[in-house]
């Protein structure tokens, strides 16, 4: 596949960080509660939801757009502990912090021109993630905040503006470097509120918060240079910047305005996945591409689902006192 092709999805993609019972009519498809159990709602971005990276196929009927599926972290988690949990899912692909306070979102699904069409496009929009909480939810676990600052955008000019030079320097960083503490306080704010929200609408709720894998390795000479099986034309130099003062922060923000929350945890998914970030052999996140041209976008596979599954399920089940 072109570099140029894998670019244009990312500019013009904003998935790329992007994909019963007491349920209201509009989350059908999520997976309605059952009779008996802990009222678990699961909230979040692709890095929840799924899609095409984490396996499985989507389980909405009809197609949202939300791209939940099957072999995402919450419904694994389901599949081992639904005699403890009743699940309502609501994650979607692409959402923001906005998107689970407060914003009806309209989920893109797999509509990435020029590469994809997805004949299902446009979808309705989505009510805000939040609608799902209630009185009665006892556990909400929320994974979200990369597309709040665009991270998906800045890969797409990181690769753009790598590709321009040649692969050296940074280029990213010399362009960009002075909007990252605006975007990083909007973070801040915006998670503060829906953390605030949660806790308004689900009083008695434990709210665990989920953070982001390791994306960009600490050893970037592991990372090939114009391999879109990996991070494509981004420089090195790009990377470690991407890795230190846009990832770290945004979990650093992620966990500190968690523990200014009494009945919510931070969820650690960066030191278990540290060795397998998309550069590692062993990777839980896909690059730009998974062999031979199936779009990842960077997002966790199926054994980065499991991962995150094992943390969140060991954190879910301490909430039972």
């Amino acid at each position: 596949m072109a570099r140029f092709r894998i670019r244009l999805a990312l500019l013009g993609s904003a998935a790329a960080l992007t994909a019963g019972a007491a349920v209201p009519a509009q989350f059908a498809g999520a997976q309605p509660a059952a009779a008996a159990g802990r009222q678990w709602v699961a909230l979040g971005d692709s890095y929840t939801a799924g899609g095409i990276p984490a396996a499985g196929e989507t389980f909405e009927v009809p197609r949202n757009g939300c791209e939940r599926t099957d072999r995402s972290y919450p419904q694994l988690i389901e599949s081992r502990l639904g005699a403890l949990f009743d699940l309502t899912n609501v994650s979607c692909a692409a959402a923001t912090i906005e998107d689970v306070t407060e914003k009806a979102q309209e989920p893109v699904g797999r509509h990435l021109p020029p590469l994809s069409e997805d004949p299902d496009y446009p979808f309705p929009a989505v009510p805000p993630q939040s609608a799902a909480v209630g009185p009665d939810t006892d556990v909400i676990t929320v994974g979200i905040g990369g597309n709040t600052p665009g991270f998906g955008a800045l890969l797409g000019q990181c690769l753009k503006l790598g590709e321009e030079n040649g692969g050296v320097g940074t280029p990213c960083k010399d362009a960009l470097a002075v909007s990252i503490p605006d975007r990083l306080n909007k973070v801040s704010r915006e998670y503060d509120r829906m953390l605030a929200v949660l806790h308004e609408r689900a009083p008695h709720a434990k709210i665990l918060t989920v953070g982001y894998p390791t994306i960009v390795p600490e050893d970037t000479s592991k990372c090939r240079y114009n391999d879109v099986t990996q991070f494509g034309s981004i420089t090195k130099g790009d990377l470690d910047w991407l890795r230190q003062d846009v990832l770290g922060p945004l979990d650093d923000i992620i966990e500190k305005s968690t523990r200014t929350q009494e009945a919510a945890d931070f969820v650690d998914l960066y030191g278990s996945s540290r060795n397998h970030s998309v550069c590692d052999t062993d990777k839980w996140v896909e690059g730009f591409v998974t062999p031979p041209d199936q779009l990842a976008l960077v997002h966790p596979n199926t054994l980065g689902h499991h991962n995150a599954a094992d943390h969140v399920q060991a954190a879910m089940l301490n909430t039972i006192g």
